[in-house]
Order: structure tokens, then C-alpha cells, then sequence
């Protein structure tokens, strides 16, 4: 995943593109696990979300890596 995407003209980086979808995947799953009544066994639920959106971010990273 080395280099840049052009997106109109503007150089940026593909992790910061893969960031908008993996935000979105990480509010889904923590909307789940919230509505499961996961977050009962959670200790501190930010830093579990904050966990959660790193291995999100990171296995679209690892899956997108063929594309950029």
C-alpha cells in the first residue's frame, strides 16, 4: 500500500480513504454488540471501540493492500 490515490485532483493517502468505510463497519458491530448486551463484559467500552475500529481499519488495509 505504498504511493497515493488522486481523488479530484488531491493526493491522499489510502489509509485515509479506508478510514470513512471502516468507521462505518466499526458503528455497525459496536451497534450489534451494544444491542447483544455485549458491552455488560467490556471493562472500558471506549477503549474498546477504539480497539475494534483499529482492527477494522486493519484487515481492509490488509484486504485492500492488491488495489493501491
Amino acid at each position: 500500500m505504498i504511493g497515493e490515490v488522486n481523488l479530484f485532483g488531491m493526493y491522499m493517502p489510502p489509509l485515509l480513504l479506508l478510514m470513512l468505510p471502516a468507521l462505518l463497519v466499526s458503528r455497525v458491530l459496536a451497534g450489534v454488540l451494544g444491542r447483544v448486551g455485549f458491552y455488560r463484559l467490556v471493562w472500558h467500552p471506549a477503549l474498546f471501540d477504539l480497539s475494534l475500529f483499529v482492527i477494522v481499519l486493519g484487515s481492509l488495509a490488509f484486504f485492500a493492500s492488491n488495489w493501491f
